[in-house]
């Protein structure tokens, strides 16, 4: 039973079972104190009504101890159920789990709302549709959606409610374009429809200047085959992505993809101060009037060099707007 104890399910479900002992045994004990003091003093009435408690107090264990086993065949269950879902949803094969609590959700849909400006009932139902979405592909893709449960639904589910201009979207550093194509899906539910331009180096690994990821948690490569494969989850646009593989501080690849004003550019590529500060100048070239900049891991303690970038380029001459913030993502809007 110790062991049982540990499990955090099963303490939910047995904590009304201790109540229900406390109820069931706690008042026959508390009058047994009393008659037990008469007794002492030599009262017959008494002894007789201790005797009758005893027996009541005997058949009420009787019953606790049965709905205890009840109860303990039930958990049990739920913990072979439990395996199945830890299958899905627990860390291994990713950076972190998938099973984020009430609070952490309802703390997200509330940021949602606050920066798109809609009703709270819309940013749950895309903060919904955004966790399904990125469990399903993570279950059917290859590789990961890099980032937290927060910092990834925030994402997938603010864009499509901040209305976006056009649906030409450029996502700065893709790994293993799964998030492209959750995110192609998060548009295609608003109306959108979206033409995707990538820019990655798509060199194997996870690249970042001065860092060691040490290996992949998935195992998986980060190349353009497995890109192309996960593409495919997120419908035709997926398919029809523009990859152009490099680096976006380089100068061809820049001319190669700078053909269009994006109505959504996500910059999660080179999270250096230096890195990020060069993709917002691009940005400002590239962004349609009206169009979303999503600055990703804005905030994250682990990346420093993204806030302070950001927060360079927003005290200086810019077309970009703060329209806020949603877990660890700044959301800009550029001006006409």
């Amino acid at each position: 039973m110790s062991s049982l104890f540990k499990n955090p399910v099963a303490r939910r479900l047995l904590r009304p079972a201790t109540t229900l002992v406390d109820q069931r045994v706690q008042r026959p004990v508390s009058r047994l104190r009393k008659d037990i003091d008469k007794v002492a003093h030599g009262d017959r009435e008494a002894r007789e009504s201790l005797r009758k408690e005893l027996d009541s107090l005997r058949k009420e264990l009787g019953g606790v101890r049965k709905e205890m086993g009840s109860l303990r065949d039930e958990v049990s269950g739920l913990r072979g159920k439990q395996y199945a879902y830890d299958l899905i949803f627990e860390r291994v094969g990713r950076a972190g789990h998938r099973a984020p609590t009430k609070e952490q959700f309802e703390k997200l849909v509330d940021e949602i709302a606050e920066v798109s400006g809609q009703d709270r009932r819309f940013a749950r139902r895309n903060a919904t549709a955004a966790f399904r979405n990125v469990v399903a592909l993570e279950a059917l893709g290859v590789g990961r959606v890099a980032g937290t449960n927060s910092n990834v639904c925030g994402k997938l589910a603010t864009v499509p409610l901040l209305d976006p201009p056009n649906g030409d979207v450029l996502e700065i550093g893709t790994l293993f374009g799964l998030f492209s194509a959750t995110f192609m899906r998060m548009l295609h539910r608003a109306g959108i429809e979206p033409r995707l331009t990538i820019v990655d180096p798509l060199a194997g690994s996870q690249l970042q200047p001065g860092t060691n990821f040490g290996s992949e948690p998935t195992g998986t490569p980060v190349r353009l085959d497995v890109v192309r494969a996960n593409l495919a989850l997120g419908g035709t646009a997926g398919e029809l992505a523009r990859i152009q593989q490099g680096f976006s501080g380089d100068e061809e690849v820049r001319e190669a993809v700078s053909d269009r004003q994006y109505g959504v550019i996500i910059i999660d590529g080179d999270h250096s101060e230096e890195g990020v500060a060069a993709d917002l100048e691009w940005a400002e070239q590239i962004a349609a009037p009206g169009g979303i900049v999503v600055l990703d891991d804005y905030g994250d303690p682990g990346w420093e060099g993204v806030q302070a970038a950001g927060d360079k380029h927003l005290a200086g001459t810019t077309r970009f707007d703060l329209v806020g913030r949603v877990a660890t993502s700044a959301f800009l809007r550029a001006r006409d």
